[in-house]
């Protein structure tokens, strides 16, 4: 039996992260209340594990979704972070959480498995060592239906500057911020660019695209997705995303690129809630994910790469092999992370995206 079980069996893990509880706050919750709740992304959690986690600890899971980087933000702003025990976020929110008091720093004795995750991960972005243990990476880039696309993509400009026979067809993200970035990386600027000019030049590429943008959305995964159904020839897309869509595609119809340019390497991290009410069942979840049998199903589920070593031991050569979950040197070469934003670069940013994506309304600002 793991340390963590066997402190969780006995009672002792929750004496030990009290001080993590909401503020010290003795409430009913935090001493009664047996269930997990975690703020995720839909369908990244593989069910399977869910129940497995469930049975193995006598517990429930609860997850809130969020619907982009922003919305788990808002999310967070309006609730003060109350009662999520595990929030899932990208590596570029680690530090601004952390400083907001959303986030708690880790306690990495009561996560030996994440011994088996390989050591680039813990140290890819500020604050990650001390406050995120890694879940998957990744990259962005376009999944098109080449049925309809007689030519190749091989230009981030082939979404910005679309042919006439995309107009309407095209999906992009819910996050304004990311598409700004992209679309600077398609002019040849770094995704974490922000002089002036450059946003001058990103806005004005956004304008020209919008009358062939169908929704500024993430992407269905499921069998109606609106890439498979027609209503999109051409999206945006997460690895892991493309391939969950691809594999509903029994007709061989998408094809996924990552752009010539380059694009954004995500790493997406577990954290601890500052204020949560169970962190003994976040600790033992964290280390459950990361035993490497798990860590393997999970990847398999998700089609995402797992920073997990020891469990890419587990998994076969076709998840291993595929260039999509883990892209060639040449790729990785040439793309980023995304970087904190200066808060002035950050309001030009959110004048941009305001009209485009969020109809006006204000992306929080923290």
């Amino acid at each position: 039996m793991d340390m963590v079980k066997w402190l969780l069996r006995y009672g002792l893990l929750s004496a030990l992260l009290f001080s993590v509880n909401s503020r010290g706050e003795e409430t009913p919750d935090n001493v009664s209340a047996n269930k997990l709740v975690i703020l995720n992304w839909a369908e990244y959690l593989d069910p399977e594990l869910i129940d497995k986690f469930e049975k193995e600890f006598s517990t429930d899971i609860s997850e809130i979704y969020f619907e982009s980087d922003e919305h788990r933000t808002q999310i967070l702003i309006d609730n003060h972070a109350l009662g999520f025990d595990l929030i899932l976020t990208s590596g570029i929110n680690l530090e601004p959480y952390a400083h907001r008091g959303w986030i708690a720093p880790l306690s990495p004795d009561l996560i030996p498995n994440r011994a088996h995750i390989n050591s680039k991960w813990l140290t890819a972005f500020p604050g990650a060592k001390e406050y995120g243990v890694p879940y998957f990476w990744g990259t962005t880039g376009i999944l098109y239906r080449k049925d309809k696309i007689k030519y190749q993509i091989t230009s981030w400009m082939n979404l910005f500057r679309p042919d006439p026979i995309l107009k309407g067809k095209i999906g992009m993200f819910a996050d304004g911020n990311e598409i700004i970035s992209l679309a600077l990386k398609a002019l040849g600027y770094s995704l974490n660019e922000g002089s002036p000019e450059a946003l001058a030049q990103t806005s004005a590429l956004l304008s020209q695209q919008k009358e062939y943008v169908r929704s500024y959305q993430y992407l269905s995964l499921r069998r109606d997705s609106e890439i498979l159904s027609g209503d999109l020839w051409m999206s945006i897309a997460y690895s892991g995303d493309a391939l969950m869509v691809m594999e509903h595609d029994s007709h061989n119809r998408l094809n996924f690129t990552i752009p010539e340019e380059g694009t954004n390497l995500w790493v997406d991290y577990f954290t601890l809630g500052a204020k949560a009410n169970r962190p003994d069942l976040a600790y033992a979840f964290i280390n459950f994910l990361n035993r490497p049998d798990n860590a393997a199903q999970a990847a398999l589920y998700t089609y995402c790469a797992t920073p997990n070593d020891s469990a890419k031991t587990l998994l076969p050569d076709d998840y291993l092999d595929n260039p999509i979950i883990f892209p060639d040197n040449d790729v990785l070469m040439k793309s980023e992370q995304f970087r904190s934003i200066p808060p002035k670069q950050l309001k030009q940013r959110n004048l941009i995206s305001n009209t485009l994506v969020n109809g006006g309304e204000h992306a929080p600002e923290f």
